[in-house]
């Protein structure tokens, strides 16, 4: 691994090929403060020129995901500084919540081993995937202390569930479990904690089957197109179907093709074409 910075707040681990990124925050339930945040920024941004790491993964150290952000650290104490620090640190946390990790140029899971409250939402909702422990406590705890859900918490959740599922979270504070979370879309799968690694894992093998531009063009697309007219996302997601064959070094197009139309040796419905593994390293 050429990646060898150390972070206080963040632990870094790639393993065959997945970067195994972990919120080291356990005696706070891993709440995010300024540090935190300004970390998670460097690490995307080394992560994402680390050949080593095809799937990013999300997770948080100990019985936690993340319990949002840092009361003391981040309100209380940024509270106080200069208009300037308190734009920086805001900006550094929208930076890597969604700004970073929702476009992110590889593929990324959120694993959501515990508490997830608050904050938490976003970068959950960031990521293209979620795997939550049935045992994974979640919840929008604010109204009970007086505020309502900041940053983009209430956006994300207007991207993944239904409006009177949010609605009902959001004005009671009530929590709900990896079930609920997956019955309600806001995470793809829930499985037992002691599961939870090995799902994960799975996930991470499957897309990195994958043809990596492809990949990126696919979710990108999806991402975008969201907020676009059929018309203007019929134009854009032509548009990337083009600059994926351009920027395709594996021909992965003729290579499936061949594969299906000519070897008869794939079914794209049910199966990946075969990537040659000394084209895509």
């Amino acid at each position: 691994m050429a990646i060898s910075t150390q972070w206080s707040c963040v632990d870094l681990e790639i393993s065959d090929g997945v970067a195994w990124v972990t919120l080291n925050r356990p005696e706070k339930r891993n709440a995010m403060n300024p540090t935190l945040n300004a970390e998670m920024l460097e690490v995307l941004e080394a992560l994402d020129a680390e050949p080593e790491a095809a799937v990013l993964v999300l997770t948080g150290a100990g019985e936690a995901f993340s319990a949002g952000m840092d009361l003391k650290e981040y309100f209380r104490e940024v509270d106080e500084q200069p208009d300037h620090v308190q734009r920086r640190v805001r900006r550094d946390s929208m930076g890597w919540q969604w700004r970073t990790l929702r476009t992110y140029p590889k593929p990324t899971i959120a694993m959501v081993n515990g508490w997830c409250f608050g904050g938490a939402f976003t970068p959950l909702v960031a990521c293209d995937l979620a795997v939550a422990a049935d045992e994974a406590t979640f919840g929008l705890s604010e109204i009970n202390w007086g505020i309502p859900p900041g940053g983009n918490v209430s956006r994300a959740l207007a991207e993944t569930v239904g409006t009177r599922d949010a609605m009902l979270y959001i004005m009671t504070g009530r929590t709900f479990d990896g079930p609920r979370a997956a019955a309600m879309g806001l995470v793809n799968q829930s499985v037992p904690r002691a599961e939870l690694r090995k799902a994960v894992a799975a996930l991470a093998d499957e897309l990195k089957a994958k043809n990596p531009v492809v990949l990126r063009a696919a979710k990108l697309g999806f991402r975008h197109c969201q907020e676009m007219s059929w018309e203007a996302a019929e134009d854009f997601l032509y548009a990337k179907l083009e600059q994926s064959q351009f920027l395709d070094r594996e021909g992965g197009r003729a290579a499936g093709l061949e594969q299906f139309l000519d070897r008869k040796s794939m079914r794209p419905g049910l199966q990946t074409y075969q990537r040659d593994a000394d084209q895509h390293r």
